[in-house]
């Protein structure tokens, strides 16, 4: 009877972390994503892939994306500002392909707003938003300003 007492105890203790490490649900329009790049305040920039941290989408490299995320994930990120890292969050469908045609060197050709008597797109118009859900650091280095 206490040999059953104290199995029931440890596979309760032993089972608690990986209840913890359980892995939110990803909603139908939106994907998870880990990017290689650097951060300055709440503003992400991709870096360059490498061979052996490719990341699991096509960004082109230096694309800026928005990071919204729990405080205590923010606070750990900003402690490692200047560092490159890897985040991985969920971001909609559809909202990280590049717009318009690349013409080399990080130029892209983009549309621009549609003529007539539409009002001018407010700041967060063409803005990338990514909520991050966690971040690793990563081998490589961000350039200085």
């Amino acid at each position: 009877m206490k040999s059953t007492v104290v199995i029931a105890v440890a596979v309760a203790i032993l089972g608690g972390p990986l209840v913890a490490q359980e892995v939110k649900r990803v909603p139908k329009d939106s994907v998870r994503v880990s990017i290689p790049g650097c951060t300055k305040g709440y503003v992400f920039t991709a870096g360059r892939r490498t061979a052996d941290q490719p990341g699991s989408v096509d960004l082109p490299e230096g694309m800026h994306l928005r990071m919204n995320g729990p405080r205590k994930v923010m606070a750990e990120i900003k402690a490692h500002e200047g560092s490159m890292i890897e985040i991985t969050g969920l971001m909609k469908k559809g909202q990280y392909g590049p717009d318009g045609v690349g013409i080399g060197g990080g130029v892209r050709i983009t549309p621009g707003p549609a003529s007539g008597g539409s009002l001018p797109a407010g700041p967060n118009a063409s803005q990338t938003f990514i909520d991050v859900e966690g971040w690793r650091p990563a081998v490589g280095y961000c350039p200085s300003r």
